[in-house]
């Protein structure tokens, strides 16, 4: 094995005036020691300190097959200590030894009562195969404190990183973004890489396909020491005045050596066709609720159902409204934050919405579209198309009517899938209208057209009500045909 460097780990904090070993006890039968408190979820990535959750049992081997840097935290179970204490450790690998690196090169130091230090392990070039790294506590400078917790199965004065085999990706977090059509206007986004990336091995790849629609340039940020994305920013070479006239440009993520294209892959940049609205008429707030994080509204779509006959089918979605700049031209003023400071303002999109999860990983039902496939897969890593966050745009009847209007899908491309390496790129549109039909109550009326080769042979659509209250009148049957599940 390769000898590595041993590097010190501080540990600050205040002892009691006597320095005897009972001093050190959180309990009368306790003894202090130091471990690795390496701590793993559910689906197998870190928990990373400060974070905490006393049900995971901390682990002392770990398979890692991310290029991003691995932070392993080591825990000093004590009472509250005045002096510092050093631990000294260790660090070696099968493989070759400058493919990593153990920050930082000498010592980490804790003050008062925090008694949890992080080895940080960066990769530099991509590894071989089964190679591992091992650290290792050797010595503590205080002779009391016990190496390994007090036990002889599970000490965890060792932890070693099994380099598995490496998989990294690329996506957007983001699929469409609106312009005003103005010459040296600029959008920011950013292509995430979730499991890391090495920068010579894009600097110079060729990561877009590009479909134009007018002219712009392309840069980005140094890649500095975030492994985790990369932001690159688009400026207008060109006016687009026209507002009649839809302007549209597309990239799209492709496959390169070493990196696969998944998730959103797709990044829609548009200036839609322009039409006089009163922000005042404010429709979008018929249909969310900011207040309450788990606002739902409910929709029906003519689709077959389990005995193949075609029916309205149920379906419902937490709801919300889409953030914006307050130089937005539909924005609209929704919190000042109690302050008198404008930077702190919050802005919503007075004509659109979206639906999403509240928090978390998962996914929300956008239009029922969990009904059109089976074998799909709810991780929103796999199937962020089913989080559309800026899903419906209304017209408000003479630009300022609050009761009625057209609405619009807003057209876009979503990824679903059922595996990293099963996923499709399915176009939405449509269009409707949306109506006050009681008091207070209010129902979209709309088709939904979907479109993808592999999956449905072209475009298939159907017809959809939604309401923004659960209770709302049965709508009639329709005497028109209507999709059937596809498996992904």
């Amino acid at each position: 094995m390769t000898r590595i460097k041993i590097f010190s780990i501080i540990f600050t904090a205040i002892l009691f005036t006597s320095c005897s070993k009972d001093d050190y006890k959180i309990g009368s039968d306790i003894d202090p020691f130091v471990r690795f408190n390496f701590l793993v979820k559910s689906d197998n990535t870190p928990l990373e300190y400060p974070a905490v959750n006393g049900s995971l049992v901390p682990q002392n081997t770990y398979e890692n097959k991310s290029v991003k840097t691995l932070k392993v935290p080591v825990a000093l179970t004590a009472r509250s200590l005045k002096e510092s204490v050093t631990v000294h450790f260790s660090a070696e690998t099968t493989g070759i030894s400058d493919s990593f690196s153990v920050n930082p090169v000498n010592e980490l130091s804790f003050q008062g009562n925090k008694l949890t230090d992080t080895i940080y392990v960066s990769f530099d070039k991509r590894w071989a195969a089964s190679q591992n790294i091992t650290l290792k506590l050797e010595t503590v400078s205080n002779p009391d404190i016990h190496i390994g917790n007090l036990n002889t199965e599970y000490t965890n004065d060792t932890f070693k990183i099994d380099l598995g085999a490496i998989s990294t990706n690329h996506t957007f977090p983001v699929t469409s973004y609106n312009i005003k059509g103005e010459i040296g206007e600029t959008i920011d986004f950013r292509v995430n890489y979730p499991n890391g990336f090495f920068p010579e091995e894009i600097e110079n790849a060729s990561i877009f396909k590009f479909q134009n629609g007018f002219e712009y340039s392309l840069t980005h940020d140094d890649y500095g020491d975030n492994r985790t994305s990369v932001n690159y920013h688009l400026t207008l070479l060109e006016d687009l005045q026209n507002d009649d006239v839809r302007y549209e440009s597309k990239l799209t993520l492709i496959n390169i050596p070493n990196y696969t294209a998944t998730g959103n892959i797709n990044l829609t940049i548009a200036k839609p066709i322009k039409s006089s609205r009163d922000v005042k008429a404010y429709p979008a707030s018929k249909f969310t609720d900011p207040t309450n994080a788990f606002y739902l509204t409910y929709g029906e779509h003519w689709f077959s159902n389990t005995s193949g006959n075609c029916a309205w089918q149920t379906f419902n979605a937490l709801t919300f409204p889409v953030i914006v700049t307050k130089d937005d031209p539909n924005a609209i003023l929704y919190s000042d934050r109690g302050t008198t400071n404008p930077n702190d303002d919050i802005y919503h999109d007075a004509f659109k919405i979206g639906f999403n999860v509240a928090s978390g990983t998962n996914t929300v039902n956008s239009f029922g579209l969990k009904r059109w496939f089976s074998n799909e897969s709810n991780s929103a890593a796999i199937s962020p198309g089913f989080n559309i966050t800026s899903a419906l745009e209304f017209f408000p009847a003479n630009g300022n009517s609050k009761t009625e209007g057209t609405v619009l899908v807003i057209p876009q491309d979503i990824t679903i899938g059922s595996s990293a390496a099963n996923t499709h790129i399915i176009a939405i549109s449509g269009e409707g209208t949306y109506k006050e039909i009681s008091n207070g109550l209010y129902e979209i009326s709309f088709e939904l057209k979907l479109t993808n080769e592999e999956l449905f042979g072209g475009t298939v659509s159907t017809q959809y009500k939604m309401y923004n209250n659960k209770t709302y009148p049965k709508p009639a049957a329709l005497s028109i045909p209507c999709p059937k599940e596809v498996t992904l």
